[in-house]
């Protein structure tokens, strides 16, 4: 084990043997480069100052104050914590456990233990901030799950929550039952703009940071999406969040549920599959982003016997086409692959396929970091390298913006200031 690794486990030891100390010593991060989520280039020879919880000097050759902590990072990139912008912590891979059965068949508590532990996952993946996008069933589980990472009970990344999402009655799952027995739903049911207004409030009393509508969805299994919600109802809704300061995102596969979504003035649109060059320069003039979620397809596909082979199956194609056609068009595009659908912790995933689709490794890191921020409402306090800023920061091996594959070895987490652990790669 290096000195480094010796530096760092010493003060992982420390910060969970004692209590957080008044003035914390200043860290001096020294990485081979820095990222810094905004130019695109890594910057060699750039270190970072960290005090307490915030960044407060980065460039070559800081001066330090007396006492500062050192870890060196020869070798390593060092950039902004990534931001996973479509995740659902309460599911797992559909490949051990089908949708319907997590729903239906696990009980609370242990989608919740579950959830704990895909959050640690995700933190320790480098991802140090997260939309959850719907507990899918499992209630204001993420509220609580939010509050204990919060108050250091459990480790995770920082959470945006949904609750409990919002679907036009009948329109979801799970579905197939004799119409006279209740059967637990992945979201909650509206049906006209007023219980739609009554659910936001709802769910917003309960603690959701974001609206997530459902534009579309198969009435019966095995049908084609078709939009579900109208036009009325999303525009209620989204009246509702914005008064209460809450930005709305709208599941929207169909071209009608994306202009329907549009036209409602949300703030971003996942999936977007069925998206159409007219809609996608709508989105782009109002400023609506697009998760594309490329893992989903692309995950959903293998799961039904897709190796992997060129030519791609029809879901698959479709999203990286309109991945293509939403860029074109200047739609800001997040990055958000719908963890959850697959494992918690290869979040890079997504990443990964962005990349394939035609973004450059740098557009990717972006996206991923002071991307998700500024349009999660969160640009002002995280997602840069940047003085004054809070230290969510990831070290990886080597340069991202030459071989985006490398974010998959992580070599050192911090969160608000506080390395959290060395990372998936493990000493060398």
């Amino acid at each position: 084990m290096t000195m480094r690794w010796l530096t760092i486990a010493a003060m992982l030891l420390l910060g969970g043997a004692a209590a957080p100390s008044a003035d914390p010593a200043p860290l001096l991060l020294r990485p081979a480069g820095v990222f810094d989520g905004f130019d695109g280039t890594v910057h060699a020879g750039w270190q970072v100052l960290v005090r307490g919880e915030r960044i407060v000097a980065v460039g070559p050759e800081l001066a330090v104050p007396a006492g500062t902590r050192v870890i060196d990072l020869a070798g390593d990139t060092l950039m902004p914590g990534m931001i996973e912008g479509h995740g659902h912590l309460f599911l797992h891979p559909y490949d051990e456990a089908s949708w319907d059965d997590q729903v239906l068949h696990e009980p609370l508590a242990l989608r919740t233990a579950r959830a704990v532990a895909n959050a640690r996952a995700t933190l320790h993946a480098g991802f140090t901030s997260e939309r959850d996008l719907g507990t899918e069933g499992a209630g204001y589980a993420d509220v609580g799950l939010k509050q204990a990472i919060d108050q250091g009970i459990v480790e995770g990344p920082r959470l945006r929550v949904a609750t409990r999402a919002i679907v036009a009655l009948g329109a979801y799952g799970p579905k197939g039952f004799e119409p006279g027995v209740a059967i637990p739903q992945g979201a909650e049911e509206v049906s006209g703009p007023e219980q739609m207004v009554a659910a936001v409030r709802r769910q917003i009393a309960a603690g959701a940071d974001w609206v997530k509508l459902y534009a579309d969805y198969r009435w019966r299994g095995g049908e084609d999406a078709r939009a579900t919600l109208s036009l009325a109802e999303m525009k209620a809704a989204v009246a509702a969040a914005h008064d209460a300061g809450r930005p709305v995102a709208v599941h929207a596969s169909t071209a009608e549920g994306m202009r329907r979504a549009v036209a409602a003035g949300v703030d971003t649109i996942e999936h977007g599959y069925g998206g159409t060059p007219a809609i996608f320069a709508s989105m782009a003039a109002k400023g609506i982003a697009l998760c594309p979620t490329l893992a989903a397809a692309d995950a959903s596909a293998r799961y039904r016997g897709w190796t992997g082979a060129e030519p791609a199956p029809p879901a698959v194609r479709a999203a990286r086409a309109s991945l293509g056609l939403a860029r074109a068009a200047g739609v800001p595009i997040c990055m958000g692959g719908d963890a959850g659908v697959y494992a918690h912790g290869s979040n890079v995933r997504e990443m990964v396929l962005m990349a394939a689709a035609g973004m450059t490794p740098a557009q990717v890191l972006i996206a991923a970091t002071s991307g998700n921020a500024r349009w999660m409402g969160m640009g002002d306090r995280l997602g840069a390298v940047k003085p004054g800023l809070l230290a969510d920061l990831v070290a990886v091996s080597g340069d991202p913006t030459t071989n985006l594959a490398t974010i998959r070895d992580v070599r050192l987490v911090i969160k608000n200031g506080t390395v959290i652990a060395p990372g998936t790669g493990g000493p060398r």
